[in-house]
């Protein structure tokens, strides 16, 4: 996947280590990362917004099984 110079380390750092579909938790882990509204603002959301992460169910984004996985970008 290319990933745009624009985006920050953060995204970057996400969208490198998504691997297949991941819950939000697992994300987290895999980054080490323990505030989730931290993660929210500066990870997630702006892959989501940039069009590099997707969610595995849009219509339903406060799902309590809403996974992540990168786009076919």
């Amino acid at each position: 996947m290319h990933i745009p110079p624009q985006v920050t380390p953060q995204v970057k750092r996400l969208v490198l280590l998504l691997n297949g579909v991941m819950t939000k938790e697992a994300l987290m882990g895999v980054l080490k990362l323990k505030d989730v509204k931290n993660f929210r603002q500066r990870y997630l959301l702006p892959a989501i917004s940039a069009g590099l992460v997707e969610m595995t169910q849009p219509n339903t984004p406060k799902s309590p099984t809403q996974k992540y996985r990168l786009t076919k970008g």
